[in-house]
């Protein structure tokens, strides 16, 4: 299975682990506050709650008769749009995790020329060219695309390793090849 040894690559580490929603949900939100468009979506969709709240909040109160059920229909517009934004790390991590859990356990190599993850149903290599940086948090290495309008990612938790101390060996590893975004 391991690549990275077989083939004499130094520095190659193995990970083994199952797929858990809030390493699925942690990967997502890294992602979506690495892209451009995500700030830009969830700061329009509080802005258009404060809006709606605004002229719910004229409907009622200017000085002619009030108007409560416009009122309450901005009120319920508002939610909607700042519900639907929130709604979207949820969404997204559970569709992914759900992908990722029918697959069984994971299991990634990652040498100096990029990350190989291997389930039940794929064997998927990439290079580093494709995933060329990485933001680290306190369970996970989250690697990410280039563009950041885009959505591709993989994630490597940190109790995926054989031993805590491994964690060092795979920044450095990940230091050596991407950059830190």
């Amino acid at each position: 299975m391991n690549e990275a040894t077989e083939n004499g690559t130094r520095d190659g580490l193995e990970l083994a682990y199952p797929a858990v929603y809030a390493d699925v949900g942690e990967a997502v939100r890294v992602r979506l506050r690495a892209t451009r468009w995500w700030p830009a979506l969830r700061w329009a969709a509080r802005g258009a709650g404060a809006l709606a709240l605004g002229a719910a909040a004229l409907a009622l109160f200017l000085p002619r008769e009030p108007e409560p059920g416009t009122a309450v229909e901005l009120v319920l517009l508002g939610l909607v749009a700042v519900g639907a934004a929130e709604l979207v790390p949820w969404g997204t991590a559970r569709s992914v995790f759900l992908m990722v859990r029918s697959q069984g356990e994971v299991r990634a190599v990652v040498d100096e020329d990029g990350g190989r993850w291997i389930t039940r149903d794929t064997d998927v290599r990439v290079r580093w060219a494709m995933l060329p940086r990485y933001v680290e948090t306190p369970r996970l290495f989250v690697l990410l695309t280039a563009r950041r309008s885009g959505t591709g990612f993989a994630y490597l938790p940190k109790s995926g390793l054989a031993d805590p101390a491994e964690a060092d060996r795979l920044r450095a590893v990940l230091d050596r090849n991407i950059r830190r975004a």
